[in-house]
């Protein structure tokens, strides 16, 4: 696990068929910690990483989307740390056999964090705003590849393609300088005119 800025840490695992990193985060917010979509571990860092999050006594696991629930209930067991998601992607992530304690919804503030609706590649998908930090955190709406730029999942495995496009616009209205991303490399300063980079990029009939 390393430190991406003071007090945000990440451990990543590389996905072979898209050629990319599939990062878990862990944010040590004032008074509480939060894991943020939490990534099985390479097999050589497994029990190194897990006791560190086992340390830092995580009171949440946050799920940005449907398909990041990933290695949460692990981390509940190890840690009982409640499950959060929004109740728009939670019935999938159930099926998929997580455990859900808590809904995550947007406008909702965990400690420092605020929560931000991002829906398009699946109903409930949000963002976590630092502002503080000057740092978003997300997990589909937008992918950090080619590193140091941003991009967008296919169109064929989104749900809403130009929902998510307005999503992406909206982010824009936030005040962030670091992009921490669920697929990726992290953007670490610089990073709000790389996301409005790629706005300029879609069509204008989106959103």
């Amino acid at each position: 696990m390393k430190e991406l800025l003071p007090d945000v840490f990440t451990w990543s695992w590389l996905s072979p068929p898209h050629g990319y990193l599939f990062n878990g985060h862990l944010l040590k917010l004032p008074g509480f910690t939060v894991v943020v979509d939490p990534v099985q571990f390479a097999p050589q860092e497994e029990a190194d990483n897990l006791h560190q999050i086992i340390a830092a006594r995580p009171s949440r696991v946050l799920l940005t989307n449907r398909n990041h629930s990933r290695m949460a209930n692990l981390i509940r067991e190890s840690t009982g740390a409640l499950v959060a998601i929004h109740p728009d992607d939670a019935a999938h992530a159930r099926a998929q056999g997580t455990h859900i304690d808590e809904d995550l919804l947007p406008g909702q503030w965990i400690g420092a964090l605020q929560v931000v609706a991002a829906p398009g590649k699946s109903p409930g998908e949000v963002a976590l705003h630092w502002p503080e930090r000057r740092a978003l955190l997300v997990g589909d709406v937008i992918i950090g590849n080619p590193p140091g730029r941003c991009s967008l999942l296919r169109e064929q495995v989104m749900d809403d393609p130009a929902l998510l496009r307005t999503s992406v616009r909206a982010l824009l209205h936030l005040s962030f300088d670091a992009l921490l991303v669920g697929d990726g490399d992290p953007i670490l300063s610089g990073a709000h005119a790389a996301v409005k980079a790629l706005v300029a990029t879609f069509p204008p009939s989106s959103g």
